[in-house]
């Protein structure tokens, strides 16, 4: 009898997700001792970076105890710990300055994650058009100051069409449009999200919103 693992999400704010499924642990653009975003730290075996930014590339916050992550910080195709990773170069003004932002769908657990790091734009590449569908679980950042702002990220979430969408790098006024944006202002903040494939069936575009 296969036993059926959950997949544990939980927000450390800004656009930095900590992802666990079983003994692995995914870490998605890890907050720099360097920011002044509110730090945390653990050990994780894969670490996802969108762009190269102090609020997204604190490797030395993950790496923990007996742990040192695989790092990936750019496009490409990548394998490790059973993990797939599809990585898709796009942009960000996130910081002031334009620099590549790195999308990324990562296939776990017979789940699609799509992590669109930092994007500033609602045009995808056609390449990630090409593979980024069927997503389970959607991270979206919607707060504007070079990336999407709450209207183009709603937008751009509805068109890939994913299962779940988790909001990220806001504030409370860019939160509140983004739900006006979705028709649904009374949604709750939850402190983690725990969720298995077949917990995903019959779902269209439920927004989660994780407490930092």
């Amino acid at each position: 009898m296969s036993i059926i693992t959950r997949m544990v999400i939980t927000y450390q704010g800004g656009s930095f997700f900590k992802v666990t499924f079983g003994d692995t642990t995914l870490a998605f653009n890890p907050i720099s001792k360097k920011s002044k975003l509110k730090q945390s730290r653990f050990g994780a075996d894969i670490a996802l970076m969108s762009t190269n930014n102090v609020d997204c590339n604190g490797i030395e916050n993950i790496t923990h105890g007996d742990k040192e992550p695989f790092v990936i910080s750019g496009p490409g195709e990548y394998e490790a710990k059973k993990v797939t990773i599809l990585g898709f170069g796009t942009t960000t003004s996130y910081g002031g300055n334009e620099s590549i932002n790195t999308i990324y769908l990562v296939t776990l657990e017979g789940m699609k994650v799509c992590f669109l790091g930092l994007l500033d734009s609602d045009k995808l590449p056609q390449e990630a058009l090409e593979v980024v569908d069927d997503i389970d679980i959607l991270f979206v950042p919607i707060g504007g100051e070079g990336t999407l702002n709450p209207s183009k990220a709603h937008e751009l979430s509805v068109k890939l069409g994913a299962k779940v969408v988790i909001p990220m790098a806001y504030d409370d006024k860019a939160l509140k449009k983004f739900l006006k944006e979705e028709g649904n202002e009374a949604i709750k903040p939850i402190d983690k999200l725990t969720i298995k494939r077949r917990d995903l069936e019959g779902k269209s575009g439920e927004i989660m919103i994780l407490k930092s």
